[in-house]
């Protein structure tokens, strides 16, 4: 009788030591429904979501919902469905979103909207900026102009201090034999590094910057015009999130 009531002791312990499991795999279904579910409202359609939203609201018993989706979401005058994310129901700018505003400030203050352009992808958002912005023909000197641009640049680059920044030379295809600079190469390298020490003097961490040169090798366009080979000729700040360490 002794060893029935021990083993039946530790048959109980073992299933009480087991309960964890259950709430542990509640916990997690109902995670993955939460992440469902904000992946579903991050893809619908604006129109489906507000006859969706409007339903649930009639059916908890309100003949007309005290606030309408139209206060919270604007619609869009053009005819047509509008789709939407999440993040516009919500509010909320990713980082990088946040990033591409303050960059768009910059080129709406300088007025430089001609000559620079912003991109992202990949988790990388690449600044474009034509080299005469920067220099002059054929010169690694910065202008005394460029430093209106290059000190707003700095103060994002400040206020987002979890990116590295690389900065790419670019040139066009028209080779350059000089003391100073024997070919595209060496035109490309310096005038990266000149901006990568401007960045320094102005107080960004070495450890943040990369500067690199490409020469003509990769153009953006053709070098079949003076316009074309112009556009070819800048510089690129790509900010890129730092890897976690582990």
């Amino acid at each position: 009788m002794r060893q029935y009531e021990e083993e039946s002791s530790y048959d109980l312990l073992e299933e009480e030591a087991a309960g964890w499991i259950v709430t542990f795999s509640d916990l997690v279904t109902l995670l993955l429904v939460f992440f469902v579910l904000m992946f579903s409202i991050s893809t619908m359609n604006l129109n489906k979501f507000k006859y969706a939203i409007k339903s649930i609201q009639l059916n908890l018993g309100e003949e007309r919902p005290a606030v309408d989706l139209l206060e919270i979401i604007e619609e869009t005058e053009e005819p047509g469905e509008k789709t939407f994310t999440l993040e516009d129901i919500a509010g909320i700018k990713t980082k990088e979103q946040r990033i591409m505003d303050d960059i768009n400030d910059i080129i709406d203050e300088t007025q430089l909207g001609d000559h620079v352009v912003i991109t992202r992808s990949d988790g990388k958002i690449m600044l474009r900026i034509r080299g005469a912005v920067l220099f002059d023909s054929g010169s690694a000197i910065l202008n005394p102009d460029s430093s209106s641009i290059l000190d707003q640049i700095v103060k994002i680059i400040n206020d987002y201090p979890d990116y590295t920044i690389n900065i790419k030379g670019h040139t066009d295809d028209i080779p350059i034999r000089t003391e100073k600079f024997p070919s595209n190469w060496e035109l490309s390298s310096i005038r990266a590094t000149n901006v990568l020490k401007y960045m320094i003097r102005s107080g960004i961490d070495p450890i943040r910057l990369t500067a690199t040169g490409y020469a003509e090798l990769l153009p953006l366009v053709e070098n079949v015009s003076a316009e074309n080979r112009s556009i070819n000729r800048r510089v690129e700040f790509v900010l890129e999130k730092k890897k976690s360490g582990f």
